[in-house]
């Protein structure tokens, strides 16, 4: 999806949730619009739940942080 495209479901979810103020299940990839609009993230990797809770949290969880952007650790050449 582009830029537009997101931008534009973003919106149309904002508006869904403040005009009905309904919880919604949401499954998305993109850790920037899922900081920008979620109120709890729930965070799987192959099924396991990797965190749970509010997004500032869930997003800097160690374990979030290796599976969607790698560890920054790299094995000693010695």
């Amino acid at each position: 999806m582009n830029r537009d495209g997101r931008e534009d479901l973003a919106r149309f979810i904002l508006r869904i949730k403040k005009q009905l103020g309904i919880a919604m299940i949401w499954i998305e990839h993109d850790m920037q619009m899922v900081a920008d609009l979620a109120d709890r993230i729930h965070v799987l990797n192959y099924g396991r739940t990797l965190a749970d809770g509010r997004p500032d949290a869930v997003l800097k969880h160690p374990a979030v942080v290796e599976a969607y952007l790698g560890s920054a650790k790299r094995p000693n050449s010695g």
